[in-house]
């Protein structure tokens, strides 16, 4: 049976694949762990096959978090399991080291499926992935502004989009506030947005959030 470490900060999500998972009698959860402290604590002292891992977690996240735990144990494999659509942070998530990226809209069978192929060995690349990574490789020139953000710049982006003052960024992120300020001047002059209502407009009109009110 293969082990696997959750990694989640929903508790009753947590327990809905718990019960998947054992279930399937394939697999067994061998841990658990809410914010990205807990991630790497259970990473470090748990002895498991495959990490399943949300991006969106209290602390150190994202696509920091894979890399972290990618130079803590290089040869985990990680599912990410995320409720961002597959062209926000699929590909980066990969590049960073992931070994699969399913939404959490994802069906039961093919989580299970993708963990399968982990716990031997391989990858998961689902059709969406598939074509977004064939489409950064034949259309890198033609690529959105946005695409030029760091991942780092690119996490910030969202949280503003999303409503998320700088001083609430940088206290979920372990930033300081002068750092946050700083990236979100690099994205302002990198997507040539003059204010945070452009911003806004900026993440309506490209997908990267579903509606938002646009500020004073």
């Amino acid at each position: 049976m293969k082990r696997v470490l959750l990694a989640d900060d929903h508790a009753m999500f947590r327990e809905g694949i718990r019960q998947l998972l054992t279930h399937s009698g394939e697999f067994e959860v061998v841990g658990e762990a809410g914010d990205s402290a807990s991630t790497m604590q259970a990473v470090r002292t748990l002895d498991s096959d495959v990490l399943m891992l949300d991006l969106s977690m209290p602390g150190r996240s994202g696509v920091d978090l894979v890399r972290q735990v990618k130079a803590v144990r290089p040869g985990l494999p990680i599912l990410v399991l995320s409720m961002h659509a597959e062209d926000q942070y699929a590909v980066r998530a990969l590049a960073a080291g992931a070994s699969a990226y399913l939404t959490k809209g994802s069906r039961a069978e093919v989580l299970l499926q993708a963990l399968r192929r982990l716990a031997g060995g391989g990858r998961f690349i689902g059709d969406t992935v598939a074509e977004l990574l064939a489409q950064q490789v034949q259309e890198r020139t033609d690529r959105p502004p946005h695409g030029a953000l760091s991942d780092r710049e690119f996490q910030i982006l969202h949280a503003l989009v999303d409503g998320e003052s700088v001083t609430a960024i940088a206290e979920r992120l372990h930033l300081s506030v002068k750092t946050v300020s700083t990236h979100k001047a690099n994205v302002l002059r990198k997507l040539h947005c003059a204010s945070l209502a452009d911003l806004v407009r900026y993440g309506i009109s490209h997908g990267l959030v579903e509606s938002g009110t646009l500020p004073e």
